[in-house]
């Protein structure tokens, strides 16, 4: 269950934090602003994170409107997606994927683009 939201913050920056807090919730969420994935997907991409934990986070995102799973027709597995809310995100994510890019180096750190791996496997 998602944690319930303060009804007043300092900040509109405090507000973002708090719902977009949470280890792992911004990774899913680049991951999914890229294209809409299945769980098993999203395991792959994600190795580290266990699967108590992405269905965690999973349901904590759909409840607070970022993210919507769809049964996809004819097929046994759902697909996760961003919501028009979660999409509204995207310059956010990107910012953070670049300065990632950007800084990696300097803080000794190799980054890699598991997402090009998942089209390959």
């Amino acid at each position: 269950m998602a944690k319930r939201l303060a009804r007043t913050f300092g900040c509109s920056t405090e507000f973002t934090l708090d719902v977009l807090g949470g280890k792992w919730k911004t990774v899913i969420l680049c991951y999914l602003k890229q294209e809409p994935l299945r769980y098993a997907q999203l395991r792959r991409l994600i190795p580290s994170l266990s699967d108590k934990m992405l269905t965690e986070r999973l349901r904590d995102l759909t409840e607070r409107g970022l993210v919507m799973k769809k049964r996809v027709t004819g097929q046994p597995y759902e697909l996760y997606m961003l919501t028009p809310t979660g999409k509204s995100l995207g310059a956010a994510l990107a910012e953070l994927y670049r300065w990632g890019e950007k800084h990696a180096a300097v803080f000794g750190v190799n980054v890699g683009n598991p997402l090009a791996r998942l089209k390959r496997g």
